[in-house]
């Protein structure tokens, strides 16, 4: 049986990376799935391939008053009763090195986008009966590095305005639960982006599976897995918390 089915899923950055994994993760265990990203070739591409009631919606996160028009063409059929806040950006910089306009843009859709989407999401599950928010932050939430001082600050308000969150719903009794995933290294194409950031990938990227005690990078389909079960009823005591995934890296 389908662990989730008639359940109804709203993926942002959902064309490419983590966001696609977790799309098709959600609607093979029989969700009706909407995905949403900035990459409308990409978005579209993704959602034929899922097939079935899989759509998607063009969707820049950081501008709060789109959300509301997405919502409501994710809503369209049924009540929208998982949010998946996926989208995000990685720009190095230490605090030395990063300009201003880096800083912002990574609040504006690391940040920003995470409000918006559980203002709204918010707004309309206590009126539906309830649902799960799950934030994608990041172990950069948890443990620093130099060269990402943008990042580090943006995942780590994630982590805590979750938890700000989870308990609003709880004091209101509301039927909301809002979690957090904070991945290590994912092997995805946002880390081809990083890496191209840097003078030598090669020497990143073996630092990157240094840092994991496991051993390896992990593959989109760990972040997938996680949240299939915070959006399933298996995860129905489950609030404030941050779920690490990460092959050790905050240790």
């Amino acid at each position: 049986m389908a662990r989730i089915s008639g359940k109804c899923a709203l993926v942002t950055g959902a064309a490419s990376g983590l966001g696609r994994a977790i799309a098709e993760k959600l609607a093979a265990e029989g969700a009706r799935v909407t995905l949403t990203d900035i990459d409308v070739d990409g978005g579209n591409k993704v959602a034929a391939e899922i097939g079935g009631a899989a759509q998607f919606v063009e969707q820049d996160v950081s501008d709060g008053d789109r959300w509301a028009a997405v919502w409501e063409a994710a809503s369209r059929d049924q009540p929208v009763d998982t949010l998946v806040n996926n989208a995000g950006i990685t720009l190095m910089g230490s605090i030395e090195d990063l300009d201003y306009a880096s800083w912002r843009k990574t609040f504006d859709v690391d940040v920003d986008s995470v409000f918006w989407g559980c203002k709204t999401a918010i707004a309309n599950m206590k009126q539906t009966g309830g649902g799960s928010i799950v934030n994608i932050a990041s172990a950069a939430g948890i443990r620093a590095n130099a060269g990402l001082a943008a990042y580090n600050a943006a995942k780590a308000a994630v982590i805590l305005f979750t938890q700000s969150i989870a308990l609003h719903c709880g004091q209101q009794q509301n039927g909301i639960r809002c979690n957090v995933v904070a991945p290590g290294t994912i092997k995805t194409a946002i880390l081809d982006k990083v890496m191209a950031q840097v003078p030598n990938p090669d020497e990143m990227l073996a630092g990157f599976v240094a840092s994991h005690p496991i051993g390896h990078l992990g593959e989109p389909e760990d972040i997938a897995n996680i949240v299939l079960y915070l959006a399933s009823d298996d995860s129905k005591f489950a609030t404030g918390a941050t779920f690490s995934v990460d092959g050790g890296l905050a240790l």
